[in-house]
């Protein structure tokens, strides 16, 4: 099953808000959630929430951040909580397909070897192939 989220802030922020669309499906391995574009203090929250309603008690979720632009320290700290409340809750929580900068900000926090990585590469997918 797929789910289509885009935030779309309204009032004066809309016009600063970064744009995040979030998918989820589930999956013999538990649920895996995309993200798609970036994650910064104006949508972090949004992510921690999507999360916690879709993800059931015990359960294992796959953040697949493949797609990820960019993320800031909302985003890590929102990563770090989601870890800590899915194992209170017996569940698990795993990044697949993390690059770029936020490799490079989980290495320099320290965050790496804490939280349950998937698929690590250390530079961006690669673009779509042009003709």
């Amino acid at each position: 099953m797929h789910v289509h989220i885009a935030y779309r802030p309204s009032g004066s922020l809309a016009r600063a808000a970064s744009p995040l669309t979030l998918e989820h499906r589930r999956h013999t391995a538990g649920l895996v959630i995309t993200v798609l574009g970036e994650v910064d203090m104006t949508n972090a929250a949004v992510l921690e929430q999507y999360v916690r309603e879709h993800a059931s008690p015990g359960e294992r979720v796959v953040l697949d951040m493949t797609m990820l632009t960019f993320i800031d320290s909302s985003g890590l700290r929102v990563l770090e909580n989601l870890h800590v409340a899915l194992r209170h809750a017996g569940g698990s929580l795993h990044l697949k397909g993390v690059h770029g900068i936020l490799a490079r900000l989980m290495e320099i926090t320290g965050l790496l070897p804490i939280l349950n990585m998937e698929s690590f590469t250390g530079s961006p997918p690669p673009g779509p192939t042009r003709p």
